[in-house]
């Protein structure tokens, strides 16, 4: 049964029994009210009669019934009838007899079982009757029994019923017809949360939100939930796609890479089983010398090229850590040090271009909070990276310092980029087009640097323009005076 079924039936069950129990509180109170002034009127009549009768053991026991009192009862409606149980006479009013009709008159018995009012049906009549003894010296001698007509009370009765169960009946109908219509106009929206959450499922258009415009109720509130959940699966979904479409770039990328020094690898080996196997006795006399060359060729190349593919192990191996959340040991170190060090290391790099050491007097007394190894690596891309692209003019390292932050700059005057291509160098394996099967790289560092700098919680920017050279700045949160402390 679904939700608005069983709403509609708990809301028409409350319903249906707060009616009831309204109906029959109703009903009672009209039907005690109604019937208790008879039987006011009743004892009051009959207790006059009682007072009016005279009688003794020396006058005899003859009950009556006075003419003018019997009249006005008449007038009221009402039946009298009085038995003597001593002579067994019955004297009856004259609209009893004219109704030729007579009451039951109980045996001699217990006072408590004669005297009270009972229902009563006379020739399908309906009377209620009022008995009340009448005793002398606690013996019973007679009987007097006032009736007076309900049909009246019994109609208005029974038609009150019939309009109280009917209406009840419409009322619970009707109600439950529109408890229903209002539900399922309640859980209207709850639809097109299932609609959304079924086309979540097959996988299809996670941007479609639910629109709902309604007041900000428990409804409302659930579908402003569903929906900031839809955005931010979309998100998920979207980072993922991404993330999936970075992963076959970098597996392509990487296959390429490597695929390069081991086809040059295997063509090398080649060539040198081929020569080696050679049958020394059909060789020129001449030709030992030539083989010993293209062998010593052969061996650099392999050389070179298995250097190059450690390198290129040796970074993915890093952004495979960076990828499973590794963080860096850091502790605070005074940065001028490390600069230094770098700097007076990075004029023995294979370069064409002039290394100049610039002003560094900014880095004096700074210290971050970082690890000097990882600092160092950074640094050593960003100008082996300078070195690569620079033919000829110079590459320049040095500081500056700017709110809490300390930049070291690393500016080269080589070929430069267009602006187009800055978002995508720290991506792996990206090199701009002019540069990719010219320069030698694998198209790691700047992914390395840029995962090193991010775990120091620094930034970079970058200054270029094709033709003029490339600038980074690299800047590092600064702590002063933190060793002392």
């Amino acid at each position: 049964m679904s939700i608005r079924l069983r709403l509609t039936a708990w809301y028409t069950g409350i319903l249906a029994v707060t009616l009831i129990l309204f109906s029959a509180s109703i009903y009672a109170f009209v039907r005690y009210n109604t019937y208790m002034e008879v039987k006011n009127r009743l004892e009051d009549q009959a207790n006059r009669i009682k007072n009016s009768q005279s009688y003794s053991i020396t006058q005899g026991l003859d009950l009556y019934l006075d003419p003018m009192q019997a009249n006005r009862l008449e007038d009221a409606q009402l039946f009298v009838q009085i038995h003597n149980y001593t002579d067994g006479n019955t004297r009856y009013s004259q609209n009893l007899l004219s109704w030729n009709m007579k009451f039951p008159v109980p045996d001699a018995g217990s006072l408590s079982k004669i005297a009270g009012f009972k229902k009563v049906q006379l020739y399908n009549q309906s009377f209620l009757l009022y008995q009340l003894p009448i005793t002398l010296d606690n013996n019973l001698i007679g009987l007097i029994q006032l009736a007076a007509y309900t049909g009246a009370e019994d109609k208005l009765m029974n038609r009150m019923s019939t309009v109280l169960l009917f209406g009840s009946i419409i009322t619970i109908l009707a109600a439950s017809s529109l408890g229903l219509f209002l539900a399922r106009k309640s859980m209207a929206p709850i639809g097109k949360v299932i609609e959304a959450a079924n086309g979540i499922q097959t996988g299809n258009d996670l941007s479609v939100r639910i629109d709902y415009e309604g007041p900000n109720d428990e409804i409302g509130q659930l579908i402003g939930t569903v929906n900031n959940m839809l955005e931010r699966t979309e998100g998920f979904y979207r980072e993922l796609e991404e993330a999936y479409s970075t992963q076959r770039r970098f597996v392509s990328d990487a296959s390429h890479e490597l695929r390069t020094p081991l086809t040059t690898i295997r063509g090398n080996v080649d060539l040198l089983k081929r020569m080696w196997t050679q049958d020394e006795a059909r060789r020129d006399p001449g030709e030992e010398e030539r083989v010993r060359n293209f062998s010593l060729e052969a061996v650099s190349d392999i050389a070179a090229e298995s250097e190059r593919m450690s390198r290129l192990v040796n970074d993915m191996l890093s952004l495979a850590r960076a990828d499973a959340g590794q963080t860096l040991t850091k502790e605070p170190l005074l940065l001028a040090p490390v600069v230094e060090e770098v700097a007076r290391r990075a004029q023995f790099l294979p370069r064409r271009a002039e290394w100049v050491q610039g002003d560094l007097q900014a880095l004096e007394g700074v210290t971050v909070v970082g690890s000097k190894d990882y600092l160092q690596q950074m640094l050593f891309i960003f100008i082996e990276n300078a070195f690569k692209y620079t033919e000829q003019g110079s590459v320049t390292i040095d500081a500056v310092q700017s709110a809490g932050q300390i930049g070291i700059r690393v500016a080269d005057t080589g070929i430069g980029m267009d602006r187009s291509e800055v978002p995508h160098i720290f991506e792996r394996f990206y090199r701009a087009d002019p540069s990719r099967g010219v320069i030698q790289g694998t198209g790691l560092g700047l992914s390395i640097a840029k995962w090193i700098i991010d775990e120091h919680e620094g930034s970079v920017e970058v200054l270029t323009k094709r033709g003029e050279g490339t600038t980074f700045i690299i800047w590092l949160p600064t702590v002063f005076n933190a060793l002392q402390e």
